[in-house]
């Protein structure tokens, strides 16, 4: 079978039909000056002579006089099957010939000056608990994927195109796609209590831009915002990204405690929370710490973000009720995400608002992205609204809690006096707390060199931390996976810590 080179037309070869010089000089200086310029790389395969003409409308022989005067500089190469390419090494004498020209100098990261906001951007680390590609154990925050009905979204995906799917196509609504709308708002009313209508529902692009949004509609610089502490790197860094100043929320075994903020602190706009499920210590706000965050909202005209990340998965008891249904003065704005229950790179969120923030967030949206893909939305929400949801969750409690369960007794068996792991009552991870006095950067460093991956808790908290801990994700790993894993971690950290 004949391969063909990619139709490409060439920028920069530009051909003067009245210049002085010729077509065929002229095409093979430009041609030079692109491989010598790196624009065409060793290896790139040229489009055939006949096609080459007739792209640049000049003669085939033209082309066929450049190429050639090329070949046999050694600037191309004639390969059998594969045409004319650039060559795939040229001599140092080739590369400098010539090129009299004053040598470009690029730009390197400190000679440009970014905007304020723009270099707390650049500086924040927000994806330092999670690693990119296949995960390694025991990287927190990657649910497992290959359990995911991959056949059942194929499914659904098929019959969308082949349906009429002209509007799927169109720009559509900052607000989200409304069936995938009406199916949030119905699955949260009954899993998490939350007290909404469809029209409360705004679809986000992940959990971080619902974030984002929500501090700039509701922030102004030199504001304050209350951050868990510790808690979530994503929320500090949009705050900061802002122009918002941070207050630390400390958080307890009882979750975090507004009783102990000072009350002078009277230009706090705004509060971001985990109440089901605090990241990432994984403890559960109780009853009277909920009502006494609403009752300061409510005096402050505060606002509060719920941020509900992993609540689908709560293996012992009855589901948590949501913070936003206790409240009844629509101070809480409530936030979910798919990245944890469906696929990570889905990148489809939501947000549930009090009424008066719909039309300012919704106008907001469309400034940023315009709307999240219809067509995935579509498909998410037949997907809900057809029951496979609902099924998948209860299938991966039943594994996450078994593979919670191969990590604590593997633990507890392997790295007695080294590192201290309790059950948890749900989410992804757990924190392994190491030895008193023991540096959790450090120790992280060290493990990762032996091929385990596992995040400082120091990384989640604003000042020092009185125990270091390591986070060790379990939901994306199979069994076999964490008791080896578990077996290089103990040597990593006899290591670490002697």
């Amino acid at each position: 079978m004949t391969k063909h080179a990619p139709h490409i037309v060439l920028a920069g070869v530009d051909l003067e039909r009245r210049a002085t010089t010729s077509l065929v000089e002229q095409l093979y200086s430009g041609l030079r000056r692109a491989i010598l310029s790196g624009q065409l790389r060793p290896g790139t395969r040229l489009p055939s002579t006949r096609a080459f003409a007739t792209d640049n409308n000049i003669s085939r022989n033209t082309v066929v006089s450049a190429f050639e005067q090329l070949l046999m500089e050694g600037y191309l190469e004639a390969k059998v099957g594969a045409g004319t390419c650039v060559a795939s090494s040229l001599p140092d004498e080739i590369l400098t010939a010539g090129n009299s020209a004053e040598p470009s100098v690029p730009l390197s990261s400190r000679s440009i000056r970014l905007s304020r906001r723009g270099d707390v951007l650049a500086r924040e680390r927000v994806r330092l608990l999670t690693v990119q590609g296949t995960a390694k154990p025991f990287a927190s925050g990657h649910p497992d994927v290959a359990a995911f009905p991959i056949k059942i979204w194929a499914r659904l995906t098929a019959r969308r195109w082949r349906q009429r799917s002209e509007g799927l196509l169109t720009y559509g609504d900052p607000a989200g796609y409304l069936p995938l709308r009406q199916a949030i708002a119905s699955y949260i009313r009954t899993a998490r209590a939350v007290r909404c209508g469809e029209e409360q529902v705004i679809v986000v692009s992940g959990s971080q831009q619902a974030i984002d949004l929500i501090t700039r509609l509701l922030t102004d610089p030199g504001d304050s915002a209350l951050v868990e502490d510790p808690g979530y790197p994503g929320a500090r860094a949009a705050l900061r990204a802002a122009g918002a100043s941070l207050i630390r929320l400390p958080v307890d075994s009882e979750g975090a405690n507004i009783q102990q903020v000072r009350e002078e602190s009277s230009r706090i706009r705004l509060a971001i929370v985990t109440p089901s499920h605090q990241y990432p210590l994984g403890v559960t706000m109780t009853l009277p710490r909920r009502l006494a965050l609403i009752q300061w909202a409510r005096q402050q005209r505060a606002w509060i973000l719920e941020d509900d990340y992993d609540s689908d998965y709560r293996y012992r008891g009855r589901p948590l009720p949501s913070l936003q249904g206790l409240d009844g003065t629509g101070r809480v704005i409530y936030m979910g995400s798919f990245s944890k229950t469906i696929f990570p790179s889905l990148r489809l969120g939501f947000v549930v608002l009090p009424d008066a923030l719909v039309e300012p967030f919704r106008r907001a949206r469309a400034v940023v992205d315009g709307h999240s893909p219809t067509p995935y939305q579509a498909v998410l929400a037949d997907f809900i609204s057809e029951g496979h949801f609902a099924r998948h969750i209860r299938r991966m409690r039943t594994l996450y809690e078994q593979r919670q369960m191969a990590l604590v007794e593997t633990t507890r068996r392997e790295l007695a006096g080294l590192l201290e792991v309790d059950v948890s009552e749900g989410g992804m991870h757990l924190v392994g707390w190491l030895p008193h006095g023991a540096n959790d950067a450090h120790v992280s460093r060290a493990v990762r060199s032996c091929g385990v991956y596992a995040s400082p808790l120091s990384a989640c908290a604003i000042g020092n931390i009185k125990r270091g801990g390591l986070l060790l994700g379990y939901a994306g790993f199979e069994s076999s996976q964490i008791r080896k894993g578990v077996k290089t971690l103990r040597a990593a950290l006899e290591h670490a810590l002697r």
